[in-house]
Parts: structure tokens; C-alpha cells; sequence
């Protein structure tokens, strides 16, 4: 099914309310600004989220003013005791959440360049900081009728195809079989390599190499979390969404589209009807990708 044929979410076909909470991360600006603001145009209520308490609440605050139902905190998805501060004021402030976000995210290349010298902080934010926010969060999460989402904004950066290392390949296609362990594990192993300088020529992606890998690690952790809820029967999807090469700080202003158009389909797959969510589902833009066959 191509999405980008579902209709826009409106109030007539709603299944939210003023009382859906969608958490949002690195949210001040960019993709999760613009995302913060489309979810709350219409009518959630959005925690929005940075590392920098005063530019996220300015953000939190622009958003007010225009009506939208927005509050800010602070959070570090990379630092344990920010995640489970975070968990505990959702808590009893919030009193749970219905949709997460994960959009938090580093990358200290240029278009051009392939450095690695920042991969331990790209790793722990991009990958094992939303895994670290996702686990903490998930006893929280309401499991409505509705069914609660999570939305991992990822990349195509991060799909099988840019893998080379025929073993890794072997490993990562066998979703049935893969475990949150070996996704770690797999990470770990790239730190490690470029801790010793080892990592070239071992059949990672070439583009962003650590940028890259993180989301292949987010990518398939998303599809081993799928699983996991599914089969114990919880009402929680897990999705990742590629919004392409998007104008943001990250990209240095170059790309295709805005991050408002990028928003405006992070929201409509985070708002799909019940009876058109899927889980486990990489989204390239609009279109679900098969993952494995990439």
C-alpha cells in the first residue's frame, strides 16, 4: 500500500482527542519542530522535548502562542538519568502517552565528508539513546483501542542495501531470528573498530558511516521491537519513517524538501487510522519498504 493515497487526518475521521499525548525528542527546532507543530494543529496535546531547556521551551512557547497545546521538558535521550527523570514527570505530570517520536538525532559530517571522529555520540544518541527512551517508556504508554504508535524518524542511510559485509547481511535479514542483542552487539562491534581504526573495508555503509550505522541499528531494532509487542499481544506499533534529504542544521540547509513538508508525512503515518496501522514498517516518504529485501 502506497500512503501517500491516505487522506490527510481530519476531525471527521479523528481517533484522537485534546487528551492524546505525543512525545516528541529533539524538538526545537527542524523536523521535530515541525512536527510538534502539525501534531498539535490537530488538537494533541504535544510534550516537546530538547537538550537545551531554553531553546526548547522558546519553541514550546512560539507553538503556544499559536494555539497549540504544547509543553516543554527537558530530556537527553543520550544520558540514562534524563531518560528516567523524563519517564517519571511524564508519569505523574502526564499521566502516560499515546505516540512517540524518537526524532533526536546527531551527525557531525559535512555533505561531503565521512568522518567518524564523533561515532561513540552519534551511536549513543541516534541509536542506543531512542532504544533507551523507547524501553523507558513503554510501560507508560495507554493502549488505547486506538492502538499507541511509535515513529522512529530514520534514514534510507540505514537499509540493507548499503551494507556490504556478506555475514552482517546474513544476520540482519534473518528478522525472525534476531534479538535486541545481537543489534547491540553489532553496534559495539563498529565502536570497536573505529576505536582500533580497523573499521574501513569491513562492509559498512560508505555514506555517514556512523551516522549510517546508527540508523541501521535503530532500523533494526524497530523491527525486533515490532515482534516482541506482537507476539505478547500488546496494542503498540513501532514504525520508522525516512523523510529523504531534508533542509535542516543537520544537512547544512541542502536538501529536496522543507522540514515542513517532512512533518506534514511524519504526521499523517503517525495518525493513520487503526485499521491501516502497521508495525514493523519502514517508510521511505510515504511508500512502506521491505526492509530485509533492500
Amino acid at each position: 500500500m502506497d500512503y501517500s493515497s491516505s487522506k490527510e487526518p481530519s476531525p471527521a475521521r479523528a481517533w484522537w482527542t485534546r487528551e492524546t499525548v505525543a512525545v516528541v525528542t529533539g524538538a526545537n527546532r527542524g523536523i521535530g519542530l515541525a512536527l510538534a507543530a502539525r501534531l498539535g494543529e490537530h488538537g494533541i496535546t504535544v510534550v516537546l522535548t530538547a537538550r537545551d531547556a531554553e531553546r526548547g521551551e522558546a519553541a514550546a512557547a512560539a507553538l503556544r502562542a499559536r494555539g497549540l497545546h504544547v509543553v516543554f521538558h527537558r530530556l537527553d535521550v543520550a544520558d540514562p538519568a534524563s531518560v528516567q527523570a523524563f519517564a517519571a514527570w511524564l508519569r505523574d505530570a502526564i499521566g502516560g502517552l499515546d505516540i512517540l517520536v524518537n526524532n533526536a538525532a546527531v551527525s557531525f559530517n559535512e555533505i561531503d565528508t565521512n568522518s567518524v571522529e564523533h561515532a561513540e555520540t552519534v551511536l549513543r544518541t541516534n541509536f542506543y539513546g531512542a532504544k533507551m527512551l523507547t524501553e523507558a517508556l513503554l510501560p507508560l504508554f495507554r493502549r488505547s483501542p486506538a492502538t499507541s504508535r511509535i515513529l522512529n524518524i530514520s534514514s534510507q542511510l540505514g537499509l540493507l542495501n548499503k551494507v556490504s559485509d556478506p555475514e552482517l547481511k546474513r544476520l540482519l535479514q534473518d528478522e525472525e531470528r534476531l534479538t535486541e542483542a545481537e543489534v547491540e552487539g553489532m553496534a559495539s562491534r563498529f565502536l570497536a573498530q573505529v576505536k582500533d581504526g580497523t573499521w574501513r573495508g569491513q562492509g559498512w555503509p560508505k555514506v555517514w558511516t556512523d551516522y549510517s550505522v546508527s540508523k541501521l541499528a535503530l532500523n533494526a531494532y524497530a523491527r525486533v521491537l515490532a515482534r516482541r509487542l506482537q507476539a505478547r499481544g500488546d496494542r503498540v506499533s513501532v514504525n520508522c519513517f525516512c523523510p529523504g534529504f531534508t533542509r535542516t542544521d543537520m544537512t547544512r540547509g541542502w536538501g529536496k524538501r522543507t522540514a515542513e513538508e517532512a512533518a506534514e508525512i511524519g504526521a499523517r503515518l503517525a495518525l493513520l487510522p487503526p485499521g491501516e496501522l502497521p508495525t514493523g514498517t519502514f517508510f521511505k516518504w510515504c511508500t512502506p519498504q521491505l526492509y530485509s529485501k533492500l
